[in-house]
């Protein structure tokens, strides 16, 4: 495939991109970092994409891919605190108090919870869940049942 037809993807699923690089990097620049290391990957990794799946099945594999080996180079131990900050941060793309709670939820799971849960808000099916992560379909099920029962203790629902 060609550069437009890679660039008209991009254009479609970004959301896929901003919403993994909200869910696994806390400030700004390090969205913006990952985001570009995605597209890298995802440029180098197209004229590989053979069609077999959806192209968003693809972008996400690539996308997961890359936001989790970046933790895997970092020295650097990545922490999460339990607290929201009192000074409010400016607000991305007019998101909203429950989006912000919402992350702030997702951002206390593990990274494999975190993955599976994303996929499943963007209305993925177990069978294509279980084809990016690399699990049985039947155990994306009982993952999602307890990630919702931890979000629900997190979000005290």
């Amino acid at each position: 495939m060609d550069q437009p037809a890679f660039l008209v993807s991009i254009q479609q699923h970004q959301g896929i991109l901003h919403k993994l690089c909200r869910l696994y990097r806390d400030s700004p620049e390090d969205r913006e970092d990952l985001f570009q290391e995605m597209i890298y990957q995802l440029w180098k990794s197209f004229p590989s994409f053979e069609g077999n799946a959806k192209i968003s099945t693809w972008i996400y594999r690539i996308a997961l891919n890359t936001a989790l080996a970046g933790f895997r180079k970092r020295s650097i131990p990545v922490t999460y605190t339990d607290t929201l900050p009192d000074v409010p941060m400016v607000q991305e793309n007019n998101t909203t108090l429950q989006q912000d709670q919402l992350f702030a939820a997702l951002k206390q799971l593990s990274d494999a919870e975190k993955a599976i849960i994303a996929l499943y808000l963007d209305d993925m099916s177990y069978q294509e869940i279980a084809g990016i992560i690399g699990i049985e379909e039947n155990y994306v099920g009982v993952k999602l049942n307890r990630i919702k029962t931890k979000l629900k203790n997190i979000l005290n629902l």
